[in-house]
């Protein structure tokens, strides 16, 4: 490719990068969860040990943010992106050399590490590529790219299990990532730097005044806790994450064991990708909705806030998923409508980091946010092993996704509650 794009869309091919990589990213981790009916009869690995393996992902991942948000803050979201990307591909594919507890453990750690880099890296790509009134909705596209993983994985991981086994299926989905690092090299560098990029463009990226003559100076990651802005963030992702970490590794094995009679690998696919069908257009939807209220003349912190209240209600009927009077069917719904929600929350409140912070201290808040997002998945999945495996030995195990699901329905709610209360008045952080 040579010249510039006069129409002004580049920032959309830089956009669709992340959500390419978004897309693998999710497609690795989720494989496990589709896997876990197997692992369970041929491997013997049950609810609190599948639970353990899950949580050292999350506790791996959420404490590695910390650090590849420091490092891509460091050295820039080309070099970062694509080690992240590169890193985690190969551990993707190192899971077919596991045979137990243990090794699925570790190479659940090393995957852990190397995907932490993928979110800090996206959300710094979109402040540098796009201006703050389009950022919840390029958010929104690139992050229905968790969707999309999720809804590919139950269609391909069963497929490729019965031809290939069970090994295959990490090999497959993880050498993904190497042709996103060759199309993500060829194609990405910051606008200041990319020849493709028309003069018109570039200064719609710069068109905010307030980010005009920012220093690049960095910023000691302890000075970051100073600000409420940066706690807001964490307190929001802490109570929030764990519900769609439950999703991701949960749902499968609620198809398998309590809905359907037992559904096995080849038939629970059609639910979890209608689930995460749904999941792509409440991001994208999520992203567009906050963006349209700024257009419209509404401040960005107003829009952000009263959008992810509507989603934070929406998510509520999901209590009912467990009822007795609900349909598989009706309770898939539910979940859907749950899931997609989150997914319209999850951009937005990605998006309230541009907006209350410099570019150069993006990566930082964001990894900061996102540990706190693992750590509280972590905690979810202890929580969820031990309580369904409780259930589960008393022959009630639809009650305990009944708590589950409970914990869902409140979390979002009680999570905006909080943020409100303790928003700052000055929403932008002012740092020399």
């Amino acid at each position: 490719m040579s010249g510039t794009f006069n129409a002004g869309k580049y920032r959309w091919t830089v956009c669709a990068l992340i959500f390419f990589a978004t897309t693998i990213n999710y497609l690795d981790r989720q494989v496990i969860g589709i896997l876990k009916p197997i692992l369970e009869s041929d491997l013997e690995i049950g609810e609190v040990a599948y639970s353990n393996i899950v949580t050292v992902f999350q506790l791996f991942y959420g404490f590695s943010m910390l650090l590849a948000g420091r490092l891509i803050d460091r050295f820039g979201t080309r070099i970062g992106y694509g080690i992240s990307v590169l890193l985690w591909s190969l551990a993707a594919m190192g899971h077919a050399l596991a045979r137990g507890v243990f090794g699925f453990g570790f190479w659940r750690a090393m995957l852990g590490i190397s995907e932490s880099g993928n979110f800090p890296s996206a959300i710094r790509t979109i402040a540098e590529w796009f201006p703050k009134k389009e950022r919840a909705l390029a958010t929104g596209i690139f992050n229905s790219g968790a969707n999309v993983g999720a809804v590919i994985a139950p269609v391909a991981v069963p497929a490729i299990v019965i031809a290939f086994g069970w090994q295959a299926a990490f090999i497959f989905t993880g050498a993904i990532g190497i042709i996103w690092i060759i199309l993500w090299f060829i194609f990405y560098e910051i606008p200041e730097k990319q020849r493709r990029l028309s003069a018109g463009e570039l200064n719609l990226i710069k068109s905010d005044p307030e980010e005009l003559n920012e220093s690049q100076k960095p910023i000691p990651w302890l000075q970051l806790l100073k600000y409420r802005q940066t706690w807001i963030f964490f307190i929001g992702k802490a109570m929030t994450d764990p519900i769609w970490w439950f999703y991701l590794f949960w749902i499968p094995g609620w198809l398998s064991t309590v809905r359907g009679a037992g559904l096995d690998i080849k038939s629970f696919g059609i639910p979890l990708v209608v689930i995460y069908s749904s999941t792509t257009i409440g991001s994208i939807f999520g992203g567009w909705l906050s963006s349209f209220m700024i257009k419209k003349g509404m401040s960005p912190y107003n829009a952000r806030k009263y959008t992810m209240l509507l989603f934070a209600l929406l998510v509520i009927p999901v209590f009912f998923a467990q009822s007795p009077g609900v349909s598989t069917w009706g309770a898939v719904a539910l979940i859907s409508l749950a899931a997609s929600s989150h997914q319209a929350w999850s951009a937005n409140i990605f998006t309230t980091v541009s907006d209350a912070f410099p570019k150069r201290a993006i990566s930082s808040v964001t990894g900061i946010g996102g540990m706190a997002g693992a750590i509280g998945g972590a905690f979810i999945s202890v929580l969820a092993g031990h309580i369904l495996d409780f259930f589960k030995r008393s022959g009630h195990i639809e009650t305990g996704y009944t708590v589950m699901f409970t914990i869902a329905a409140c979390a979002y709610i009680l999570a905006w509650i909080i943020m409100s209360v303790f928003a700052p008045k000055e929403k932008r952080v002012i740092i020399d």
